[in-house]
């Protein structure tokens, strides 16, 4: 699961690559993981600035283990990358001795090449089968079964609280009435669906119509918030004093569970008048959220929504 990229001298270079890297503060010796490698724009960089370390890559997409591989190994020897969800990242290293790192890097979202491979089903812009799944050998759940077999009131709260889609229960509706006659199994049929269940002033709006019950379905699919949350919990707990996690969001909703499982364990509220006062273990390294520059937004309009927000262990 990571950002949107664009090509350049047939490599990706991915969002904010710059700022992570700054903001990762990498010694030349440290011990590095990329939770989501996808096709190791991020990792490259990292790597290039631990020559005397070690880097950890997770990605539950195959085609993105190899594309990784090809491309690292360009680089230099001093790296692992295995294919897993990054849920399970934590119990991995730890099964092989690591108990702490560095910093760690988490890219949310789905990659350029996901969105480009009509195949895969995460675009609107394109038809092929609703499939939406990141890990396609091990999740069996893809967005067909979700749209052609749950309840009116699953799919309305699914794109409601997913997508935030104020016409949820409309199209809902319209989903079953039509699934009723004969499934909905590719993306343009679902995308029609959805077009007829707005008003035509909505779909003169900016932006594409299906964009939010699309985020919506991807994110039941692969179990994205609460599949977030574990790893936070999980990543937090093995970094070192003075180690870093970088996490690049998407959408509002990744980015408030971002914010607030950072300042849960960053912020700590109490009454400052007692003569104790528990002091917090990590510490915000930007309390500003970190987004693209306008340069950065032109070359790639799939960032204009990136948001990075890095924590640090004290």
């Amino acid at each position: 699961m990571n950002s949107a990229a664009v090509q350049q001298d047939n490599e990706h270079v991915p969002v904010l690559l710059d700022e992570v890297v700054s903001g990762l503060n990498i010694p030349n010796d440290g011990i590095y993981v990329d939770l989501t490698i996808g096709r190791a724009g991020h990792a490259s960089k990292i790597l290039k600035a631990i020559p005397h370390g070690m880097l950890y890559g997770f990605d539950q997409d195959q085609e993105a283990i190899k594309e990784a591989t090809r491309i690292l190994a360009k680089h230099r020897d001093n790296y692992s990358l295995i294919e897993m969800n990054f849920v399970q990242a934590a119990d991995y290293l730890q099964s092989i001795g690591i108990t702490e790192v560095d910093g760690v890097l988490l890219d949310l979202g789905v990659s350029s090449p996901q969105f480009d491979q009509a195949e895969r089903g995460f675009s609107y812009r394109k038809d092929g089968p609703l499939d939406m799944r990141m890990d396609q050998i091990h999740n069996p759940l893809t967005a067909a079964q979700i749209v052609n077999t749950y309840s009116l009131e699953e799919l309305t709260k699914i794109f409601r609280e997913y997508g935030e889609e104020r016409f949820a229960y409309q199209i809902s509706k319209n989903i079953v009435r039509q699934r009723y006659h004969a499934p909905i199994n590719t993306t343009f049929e679902l995308v029609e669906i959805i077009k007829a269940s707005k008003p035509a002033k909505e779909l003169r709006k900016p932006g594409h119509p299906a964009k939010q019950v699309f985020q919506a379905l991807r994110i039941a699919v692969n179990d994205e918030l609460n599949v977030l949350k574990t790893t936070l919990a999980d990543m937090l707990g093995i970094l070192k004093s003075g180690g870093r996690l970088a996490v690049i969001t998407f959408h509002s909703l990744e980015d408030r569970i971002v914010k607030n499982v950072f300042k849960s364990v960053a912020v700590v509220e109490g009454n400052r008048r007692l003569p104790y006062q528990e002091e917090a273990q990590y510490r915000l390294v930007n309390r500003q959220v970190i987004v693209p520059s306008s340069e950065e937004v032109l070359l790639n309009h799939r960032a204009h929504s990136a948001k990075l927000r890095i924590i640090e262990r004290k």
